[in-house]
């Protein structure tokens, strides 16, 4: 059974045992969306979430017996081995809108596949650890949506992330857990490695949170941030600019960030291709990655496909490399195109600084759920 991460405090010391490699390993993966159903998988329609995910984690338990591959990358031609921790970087329930059950069903079912199935465990045999972001579609089952929601509010995904990660003495109901006050950030450190995990987007208020907590780490320290949205901020997550500030059809801006959207009074028509981009918000974060030169990747989901590429930020005067995760449920290809479906495989070698991201392609034979798992894409980058 998977180890559910119980810091007790915003900031963790993960354990490390005698002997332990100096090799971190860690699978990431996102917006799982309990409570929706993939259009086809393996051969039927209409596949609910619960089923996808259990398949999905069925294969990430078949990791530690595979050989990497004979790239460049770190750990290339060894046994995978032991793995660290598993992140899920939001969306863990689906929005409730109309046809969608609740996020207290979907927590439920969550809970019971990736506690009960996934049996990974790092190089010592200890339960690899559980870590998680909550998503927009998580906070708007909190605190509502620009439509109604059945029920109209349900915290109960957003309480549950925050319980599991914080570990608070008394654990938040769906009806005790308030937004403003219950932000599910925290960070943990593992050997000679800072993650940290941020809610939803490094808006003000995740800025400062997280510039408290880089504080008690050195500047040799590689970081890494898991968050939900990508660096290039989803406009629509931002407090709405426009009258009374409300959640409503018209204006459609969801009031998830801690921030009012700078960028002018309206969003694109819905439909259009392309989210719109907060630049002024971006402009804000762009500095603190300056002021914080051991962040060394970032790590996201919301807008979902398999994706290596470098954030230069709206000025082009940054430079932060950037790992976007697919989604079982809604990738922008593997939604169409189930042989696409993937999540990655986070291989550090500490000892020279190298870490190496490999896409997982875990569905490629849909007709044979035993099929090994194949290696695509990969990408290395210095911690250095």
């Amino acid at each position: 059974m998977l180890a559910l991460a119980l810091a007790t405090t915003a900031v963790g010391q993960a354990p490390r045992a005698p002997g332990a490699p100096d090799v971190i390993q860690f699978v990431v993966t996102s917006d799982v969306h309990f409570g929706i159903t993939r259009r086809a998988f393996r051969g039927d329609t209409g596949v609910r979430s619960s089923f996808v995910n259990s398949a999905m984690v069925a294969q990430m338990n078949r990791l530690p017996s595979l050989i990497l591959p004979g790239d460049a990358g770190a750990g290339a031609g060894r046994r995978v081995g032991g793995i660290d921790f598993v992140a899920i970087t939001g969306d863990i329930a689906n929005r409730a809108e109309p046809g969608v059950q609740s996020a207290r069903t979907s927590w439920t079912e969550f809970t019971a596949i990736y506690t009960q199935l996934l049996h990974l465990r790092d190089a010592t045999g200890a339960p690899a650890r559980l870590y998680l972001v909550a998503g927009n579609h998580d906070i708007s089952n909190a605190i509502g949506y620009t439509r109604p929601l059945s029920p109209l509010r349900d915290a109960t995904s957003a309480a549950g992330i925050y319980n599991l990660m914080l570990r608070p003495s008394t654990p938040l109901s769906s009806d005790s857990y308030d937004y403003a006050r219950n932000r599910a950030h925290y960070s943990v450190n593992l050997r000679g490695l800072h993650l940290a995990f941020l809610n939803l987007w490094p808006d003000s208020v995740e800025r400062t949170w997280l510039a408290a907590d880089l504080a008690h780490v050195s500047a040799g320290t590689p970081v890494l941030l898991f968050a939900h949205d990508p660096p290039a901020s989803d406009a629509k997550h931002f407090i709405n600019p426009n009258g009374t500030h409300d959640l409503n059809a018209v204006d459609r801006f969801e009031n998830l960030m801690s921030d009012i959207y700078a960028d002018g009074d309206a969003l694109p028509p819905a439909g259009t291709p392309k989210d719109a981009e907060s630049l002024t918000a971006q402009r804000q974060f762009a500095p603190f990655l300056k002021a914080h030169a051991n962040i060394k990747a970032y790590f996201h989901g919301h807008s979902n496909a398999n994706q290596f590429y470098d954030w230069r930020g709206p000025d082009h005067d940054v430079w932060l490399p950037t790992f976007r995760i697919d989604s079982p449920m809604k990738g922008a290809v593997s939604a169409q195109d189930e042989t696409r479906l993937s999540f990655q495989l986070v291989t550090i070698d500490m000892a020279s600084g190298r870490l190496t991201a490999r896409e997982c392609l875990w569905n490629l034979t849909p007709g044979n759920p035993v099929a090994a798992i194949r290696f695509g894409a990969a990408r290395t980058i210095s911690l250095r």
